[in-house]
């Protein structure tokens, strides 16, 4: 890196991330960073604009729709926008770096999986938690296993699956296993629930809430260096208050901690929800 370059790299480390290479002591997070200044380096003069509208908003969703930044390790503050979608929430890159790029689905939450945290005791024990998302996502895949068995085999196996214990958690095992169901599959209100990370969980700002009000099970994407190789892996989706959620990605055990933007946007609202929808699905290729 040329002299005028290296000085540039600091300057961007310090004002964009508040940081200084006497902080980057890991060579992953080391390559991570300097990733993340080449890729921005590399569209500085060729950008293309396009408007983004502001996510409408519901009296029933579960907070106030808007933009977020959140944490994501090496890569530093990122900005998502979180908007609702019947039973799903999803909070959408607005910027993104070398792994996943701006316009993905960062995260999906399942509205209708609400999770009861344990006692603190066994928060802090990675594999409880653990034990109790992956219980979550085998339940939704025997569900769906289920769904195309019926569709796929006709009448007979309609009949044969009628006869069959439904794989739906009951209110009584849902409480058992975490969950906190109703009778239509939302979650009731409830008090704040004491909260803790795992002590294997990463995370970046240590600042943050030790109580919620709410968590639900989720899915975040992860991808490899030029978004290759992208999924969606299990976590869990903690909201703490009107103003901040969090996330922890149960494979990669890190947090992420994301709180609203102030800014207010001028003429942004989106003429109908059709067109907000339209706009993420062509956010989405922007990358492919």
């Amino acid at each position: 890196m040329s002299g005028g370059r290296q000085e540039e790299f600091r300057t961007w480390l310090r004002d964009d991330l508040g940081r200084t290479l006497d902080d980057i002591f890991h060579e992953h997070m080391q390559e991570l960073i300097l990733m993340k200044f080449i890729y921005i380096c590399q569209y500085d003069n060729c950008l293309t604009y396009r408007r983004i509208y502001h996510p409408p908003s519901r009296p029933d969703d579960l907070v106030k729709p808007g933009f977020f930044k959140g944490t994501y390790g090496s890569h530093g503050l990122e900005i998502v926008m979180l908007s609702f979608h019947g039973m799903t929430a999803k909070a959408t890159k607005i910027t993104g770096d070398p792994n996943v790029p701006a316009g993905q689905p960062t995260l999906e939450v399942d509205l209708t999986r609400p999770v009861r945290l344990p006692s603190i005791e066994q928060l802090r024990n990675f594999s409880e938690l653990s034990r109790l998302i992956l219980d979550i996502r085998n339940l939704i895949s025997r569900e769906q296993r289920l769904a195309g068995g019926v569709e796929d085999a006709g009448s007979s196996s309609r009949v044969e699956s009628a006869q069959a214990p439904s794989p739906v958690a009951s209110a009584e095992e849902s409480a058992a296993n975490g969950l906190d169901a109703s009778e239509n599959g939302e979650q009731q209100p409830q008090d704040l629930q004491a909260f803790a990370l795992p002590e294997e969980v990463m995370a970046r700002n240590e600042d943050y809430p030790r109580s919620c009000r709410v968590c639900y099970y989720g899915t975040g994407l992860i991808a490899g260096h030029g978004f290759s190789s992208p999924e969606r892996t299990p976590g869990l989706f903690i909201l703490f208050d009107d103003n901040r959620f969090g996330f922890i990605w149960l494979e990669l055990k890190s947090f992420s901690l994301y709180s609203r933007m102030t800014d207010r946007f001028q003429n942004s609202q989106p003429p109908s929800p059709e067109a907000f929808d339209e706009m993420l699905r062509a956010m989405q290729l922007w990358t492919t």
